[in-house]
């Protein structure tokens, strides 16, 4: 993302404070200030707030990583109605009402995808820490992902737009920092200020059609 939520007191990527986009998994800190820092995976591509080329490779390869989980499971599991994706927050007690939150918001906005908390088989999870670059989207390129949520981050700009905004990435939007406060996935663009946590009207019938078109081609290619 441009700005995406840059934590002004460390050069925040997704967040960093002249983000690029890196290959460096971020950490799974605890919520107090000296959080752990154990690497996840040094070859996960870390989407940043500066909206780099780079960037939103990393934020497509994430949605199709997830895209292709959720046809994979329906193949096996032909009767299904909905589609569904499951996600994990055990990882991120702190932020449990945001992501409840950010979970009613897409649910509420969109028709073709939903998402559910779930501790087995999810496609995606939540990780809470410390991390200069701030909260980011992450995959590791074998159908698994991650949001990582920044706590300085959160502080600073509304949290649940935060968790919403890194939320949509997993639901195929990129950035779009010179957006407005009521595009979602302006991210920290229009500043702290902006307390809008919902997806405009443009950015719900994307996800929609993202998931209408995304899944019925995944769904083809694991059917051959």
């Amino acid at each position: 993302m441009h700005k995406r939520y840059l934590s002004v007191a460390a050069a925040l990527g997704l967040a960093a404070a002249a983000l690029g986009t890196s290959t460096v998994a971020s950490a799974a800190d605890s919520p107090r200030a000296g959080a752990d820092t154990a690497a996840v995976s040094t070859s996960a591509s870390v989407a940043r707030y500066q909206g780099s080329g780079e960037e939103a490779a990393a934020n497509k390869a994430f949605f199709e990583a997830v895209v292709k989980a959720v046809a994979e499971k329906r193949a096996a599991n032909p009767g299904a109605k909905a589609v569904t994706v499951t996600y994990n927050a055990a990882q991120a007690p702190t932020f449990r009402q945001q992501i409840a939150s950010s979970t009613s918001i897409w649910n509420a906005a969109v028709s073709n995808v939903k998402l559910q908390q779930g501790t087995s088989g999810a496609s995606f999870s939540y990780r809470e820490g410390n991390d200069p670059r701030g909260s980011y989207a992450s995959t590791d390129g074998h159908g698994r992902g991650y949001i990582f949520l920044d706590y300085r981050q959160n502080q600073q700009y509304n949290s649940t737009r935060v968790t919403a905004h890194e939320t949509g990435h997993v639901l195929g939007l990129p950035d779009h920092y010179s957006g407005p406060c009521s595009e979602l996935m302006s991210g920290g663009g229009p500043g702290t200020s902006c307390q809008n946590a919902q997806p405009n009207s443009a950015e719900r019938a994307r996800v929609n059609q993202l998931w209408a078109n995304g899944l019925a081609k995944a769904m083809k290619q694991v059917q051959k």
